[in-house]
């Protein structure tokens, strides 16, 4: 259409604009960092519904200093802190550096081998509980150096470990709990259970040796009974 059929065809054609000085903040959101697992790793995450069962198996909610060998991504930790268990009584060991510094907010860290740890500590600190979902392959060698740590720390009642381990994995003073189905680790492919593992408080009082299980390796021979260059060393749970 020709501009000269308006009255005013030379009228500058404008729209009123209404200032608008005050919108909101956009907040944006903060994406989660990806921790990359190399597959060597076997890294098998404990699922949250079976941590949260095996937080109950290990008893009441009280000041009880309690170790978690193998943190990884740290649904066991999350399932502690979620019980009512506090922070300030919590130790975590992970070798991965990654997955370490993610577990801060749970509770104490150290980043390091576990195995490694256990024979520079023993004797020196003890744990009345011990929540863990150790490496498959290297189960009978972390259970043996966590036993090594426990300790009744004051405490009158039996210092309790619970486990995750693979369904062969057999000692004569362990109680299974249950059963898990058989696709809980279905990449590893392995059949797993839930044990619980009771130890006498005091057992120097009567001359009683602590542990039914096999002595540590780590105890027994010192670092060079321990590969920690092999890929089941880096193995990762939570």
């Amino acid at each position: 259409m020709k501009p000269g059929v308006y009255t005013r065809p030379a009228k500058p054609m404008r729209i009123t604009v209404k200032s608008r000085p005050g919108f909101a903040n956009v907040e944006i959101a903060q994406a989660p960092e990806i921790v990359t697992v190399d597959s060597a790793t076997e890294c098998h995450v404990t699922p949250p519904d079976v941590a949260a069962r095996m937080v109950r198996y290990l008893g009441d909610v009280g000041d009880y200093l309690t170790l978690e060998p193998s943190a990884g991504t740290g649904n066991l930790s999350r399932a502690l802190i979620e019980s009512g268990h506090s922070r300030y009584e919590l130790v975590q060991v992970e070798r991965h550096t990654k997955l370490a510094g993610q577990l801060h907010r749970f509770g104490t860290v150290i980043n390091r081998c576990f195995l490694e740890y256990a024979f520079e500590v023993r004797g020196k600190v003890q744990f009345p509980r011990v929540i863990m979902n150790p490496p498959f392959r290297e189960v009978r060698k972390h259970i043996a150096a966590a036993r090594d740590l426990m300790g009744a720390h004051g405490h009158s009642e039996a210092p309790t470990l619970v486990a995750l381990v693979p369904i062969t994995f057999q000692t004569d003073d362990m109680e299974t709990l249950e059963h898990l189905p058989d696709d809980t680790f279905a990449t590893a492919k392995v059949l797993t259970k839930i044990v619980r593992i009771r130890c006498d408080p005091y057992p120097e009082k009567f001359g009683r040796k602590r542990w039914a299980l096999e002595t540590s390796p780590i105890a027994r021979s010192g670092l060079s009974a321990v590969d920690l260059g092999g890929p089941s060393s880096d193995q990762i749970a939570a």
